[in-house]
């Protein structure tokens, strides 16, 4: 029982840290938000130039990062997903009586789903 409390503690743990992250992720894409919204004030002054230049700047680099970050994870959640796998239930030698082997596959199968979908997103 302590094992498994222990466990569910540090899977919380985690989830609240990604989250943090995330959170925090948001605000800096409010911060950019502002800024971009700040550069109309380059037309204004008749200096669009200077807007369509730092528009692009901020959303190539922007793009170049995400990209390497995704695939960066991309790439390290693939070279695990046999290892994930190993981690399937079975009971009496059979995977299908096993309990959690339904919720398993489906998790892994949102996994997959992601990794591809991140692939694209990469590419991009």
């Amino acid at each position: 029982m302590s094992q498994d409390l222990h466990a569910e503690d540090s899977t919380r743990e985690a989830r609240n840290r990604v989250a943090h992250h995330l959170a925090d992720l948001h605000r800096l894409h409010l911060v950019l938000a502002n800024d971009a919204r700040s550069m109309k004030a380059f037309s204004f002054d008749g200096r669009a130039m200077a807007e369509i230049e730092l528009a692009s700047e901020m959303l190539e680099q922007y793009l170049a990062s995400t990209s390497a970050f995704l695939e960066n994870m991309r790439g390290r959640f693939e070279a695990r997903l046999v290892f994930l796998r190993r981690g399937e239930p079975i009971a009496n030698a059979n995977r299908d009586d096993a309990p959690g082997h339904a919720e398993f596959w489906l998790a892994f199968s949102r996994l997959t789903a992601l990794l591809r979908r991140v692939g694209r997103c990469a590419e991009m």
